[in-house]
């Protein structure tokens, strides 16, 4: 098995602290929200959270990496001063590395929604259509080669609901970290191996080439914080061709499919609602959309390469 990288001794992250581990998993089981509902926090205003507001929000993403902010505003309105809002409220909590995404509009976020025949590339990607989408991680093929930075993390904001469907699968990665160790160390060891994934070069329509991008299914940034890339697809992935590896992958697949985890949350947003997280697994349902143009399925994304953290200086 090809070696893990490098974590320090004392993160309770390294297989071989089973001490400080034991002590992270209590805290991190008691802290974590048992419900949906503890997810959300109602924010009145986005470019400027209240204290109280700010520190539910960075009290839940500490302690399930994720947070769901409400509005209250349900009127479906999709306009420019609600995309600067949303950055705004991104940087404040020091979301401001934002990817420069092939698909993202003159506000500089991607609008999630379906896809005419005439838009390219999107139309070929089922982000933009109503199919559903498999438990992943954003960004899970932008690691590992020269200048890319790995996404860690994201904002989601619903504008328009579907007519049906479109619902949202939510799964904290320390928690799929917790039941793969425990279940047995040696999976953590061969999903933090550099060469557990491998994601082959892809070229777009316009010929460039999105490099090959092999590394980890968890890993350790500089500040100590567990990070995790993850697809489900079966199609254009490379796994390390080894057994503990294959037994750890099916294992994680029959986790997140089984819906025995009492800390996998399905949720619906409401218009008005948003997802910032440190880049939790998740998927989404098929969905039947509206009729009417003006009434179809819209979300804005944002990702970055920063993780969320308390606020200090603000970016006008």
């Amino acid at each position: 098995m090809t070696k893990i990288n490098s974590i320090p001794l004392g993160s309770p992250f390294h297989p071989e602290n089973a001490r400080e581990y034991e002590r992270w998993r209590e805290w991190k089981l008691a802290a974590h929200p048992s419900v949906p509902e503890e997810l959300v926090v109602p924010v009145k205003d986005l470019s400027s959270p209240s204290e109280k507001e700010e520190e539910a929000i960075l009290r839940l993403c500490r302690a399930a990496n994720m947070a769901i902010y409400d509005t209250g505003r349900r009127d479906g309105v999709d306009s420019p001063q609600l995309a600067e809002e949303l950055k705004s409220f991104a940087a404040h909590f020091g979301l401001i590395d934002r990817e420069r995404h092939r698909s993202m509009r003159e506000h500089e976020l991607v609008d999630i929604r379906v896809a005419s025949k005439e838009e390219r590339p999107r139309q070929g990607f089922i982000p933009y259509t109503t199919r559903r989408l498999l438990w992943h991680t954003d960004g899970y093929y932008k690691y590992g080669y020269e200048g890319v930075r790995p996404i860690r993390a994201m904002i989601l904001h619903c504008v328009r609901q579907a007519k049906e469907g479109g619902e949202n699968e939510l799964l904290d990665p320390d928690i799929t970290y917790i039941r793969l160790r425990d279940e047995n160390p040696d999976y953590i060891r061969a999903l933090m191996a550099p060469d557990a994934m491998t994601i082959p070069e892809f070229m777009e329509e316009d010929g460039r080439v999105r490099p090959e991008s092999k590394g980890p299914v968890f890993w350790v940034d500089a500040d100590g914080n567990l990070n995790m890339r993850y697809t489900e697809r079966s199609r254009h992935i490379i796994w390390a061709d080894d057994d503990t590896t294959r037994k750890a992958v099916a294992f994680l697949r029959d986790l997140l499919r089984s819906g025995d985890e009492p800390f996998l949350f399905r949720v619906r947003m409401q218009p008005g609602q948003g997802l910032l997280c440190n880049n939790v697994l998740h998927t989404r349902t098929e969905f039947i959309d509206h009729e009417e143009p003006e009434r179809r399925r819209l979300l804005y994304r944002g990702r970055y390469a920063n993780r969320v953290r308390a606020p200090q200086s603000i970016p006008a």
